[in-house]
């Protein structure tokens, strides 16, 4: 028995040993940089030009008939008008009626080019919210330090932001050796099918194939990964796809007097009930594994020591984040029921009851195997199941590399402007324009330059959507250092 004990003291003394070796030699990967000298940007005027933006309702409503065409136009209009330099200097297209791509020229045209992506619709405020609001959602105000309204930060900060550094780089005297590629579209909040797929195709078709495409979809965060202290900037190398399921159930209704001992409504219940207790699996592979093991070196012990051993402590890394939400869906194919219907009276059994789940999709998953899932889960021939809308189903984005000059160049270009943030690779939980440029750039990065908070992120799409000055101006300063280091 003693020495059943010793061998047993022996193993853990050396498990112990090999984790706590591991976590001494997990090194930081951030990449080391100085500060940069800040470009010289008006601040009033910047705020004033993104705030004079916003009372344009550039809304991407489901409805394809309420298309305010005008507004876009008008837009378009006043970014002429604001931005005199880049309109004199770069080449703008209209595609497909209303997006836009700016071309400014390179002065070695063996370069591949760099393609900065935003979009200025913005989503519709809910009905009967507007007296909600501190500030009017279209009235672009300026005060107490922020600029208010629908889209300041989804995403025409971004378009206005792009726009003013390339005003500013202008007035400095600036020419890139890379060409520079601006694309803006005009229906991301509505998948892009009409804005950047049809850029995406335009530059296709003229054979381009940038270094690298740089959008939206997640942010520098303070507070939201546990154990660092420190600023993160999570630059996502991919995001997920999406695709719903239709359940339906038909069978004999009747009289609710008499019901079967199984009505079509109870059918699909247990159908929606067993694909809620029978998720896909949960993995840490891919960007969220990624993300582990460089913001692991970033964090307090003994978080440090549990993200140095992953090869270990896996399994249990997997339990606690399936228990929050947002973590949770960072880890797996989500299951999500958004719709059920069945019946019109309250004493008649219907003959028809369907539903959908929505399910946002790994890059380790597929359309395919989402739907062979749900079929296997359910296992009742009396549930059909199958793509809600096959043409709006999409695969999750291929995954960019985290190793690259081009994800370097990100990471350094944002930790030049602020020195005290971590880069992170990640995963865009939602949708961006990005997944239409894969085919015409080597990798396509997920990056809003910008600080959010919890609260911050609480206001996009919502009541009280603002962005704070300083931000702003901190997201200018860094599109033109990823501008500027992109053309040494």
């Amino acid at each position: 028995m003693r020495r059943v004990l010793l061998v047993l003291v022996l193993a853990i003394a050396l498990v112990a040993g090999v984790l706590l070796i591991r976590s001494a030699l997990f090194r930081s990967r951030q990449v080391p940089v100085q500060a940069a000298a800040p470009m010289a940007v008006d601040a009033a005027g910047a705020a004033g030009r993104l705030a004079g933006a916003i009372p344009f309702r550039t809304i991407s409503y489901q409805d394809a008939a309420q298309f305010p065409s005008e507004e876009f136009e008008k837009c378009r209009q006043y970014l002429a008008e604001s931005f005199p330099k880049v309109h004199a200097a770069l080449k703008r297209e209209i595609i497909n009626g209303h997006s836009l791509l700016y071309t400014w020229a390179g002065s070695d045209p063996s370069l591949a080019p760099v393609l900065l992506l935003a979009h200025y619709d913005v989503v519709p405020v809910d009905p009967g919210s507007e007296s909600k609001w501190t500030h009017p959602p279209f009235a672009g105000e300026v005060a107490d330090g922020f600029v208010w309204g629908r889209g300041t930060s989804d995403f025409k900060c971004g378009v206005v932001g792009l726009l003013e550094t390339c005003e500013t780089l202008l007035s400095a005297g600036f020419q890139p050796r890379r060409t520079v590629l601006l694309a803006f579209g005009h229906d991301e909040e509505l998948g892009g099918v009409r804005g950047a797929r049809a850029v995406a195709k335009t530059l296709k078709e003229r054979g381009i194939k940038a270094q690298f495409a740089l959008d939206e979809g997640s942010a520098v965060t303070r507070g939201i990964l546990p154990g660092v202290t420190k600023p993160v900037g999570i630059i996502c190398t991919s995001e997920k796809g999406y695709v719903s399921l239709g359940l339906s159930v038909d069978g004999p209704g009747g009289h609710s007097s008499s019901p079967p001992r199984e009505s079509n409504i109870g059918i699909l219940a247990r159908a929606i009930n067993r694909l809620e207790d029978h998720q896909m699996p949960a993995r840490l592979d891919g960007p969220v594994r990624q993300m582990l093991e460089y913001a692991g070196p970033e964090m307090s012990f003994p978080l440090r020591v549990v993200m140095a051993n992953l090869w270990a402590l896996s399994p249990v890394v997997k339990w606690q984040l399936s228990k929050i939400p947002t973590a949770n869906a960072a880890l797996r194919t989500t299951t999500a029921p958004t719709i059920i219907q069945a019946g019109s009276k309250d004493n008649v059994l219907p003959t028809h009851a369907s539903a959908v789940v929505n399910f946002r999709i790994m890059p380790e998953d597929s359309v395919a195997s989402v739907l062979e899932h749900a079929k296997r889960v359910v296992a009742d021939p009396r549930v059909t199941i199958a793509p809600l809308s096959p043409e709006e189903a999409r695969e999750a984005a291929p995954v960019s590399q985290v190793d690259s000059p081009a994800y370097n160049l990100i990471a350094a270009s944002v930790r030049e402007v602020m020195p005290e943030v971590a880069i992170v690779p990640g995963l865009t939980l939602g949708g961006t324009d990005a997944r239409n440029y894969t085919d015409v750039a080597e990798n396509c990065y997920r990056l809003q330059p910008m600080v959010f908070t919890l609260d911050d992120l609480a206001r996009i799409h919502s009541t009280d959507e603002r962005v704070s000055v300083e931000n702003y101006l901190r997201a200018i300063q860094i599109y033109g250092r990823v501008i500027q280091n992109a053309c040494k």
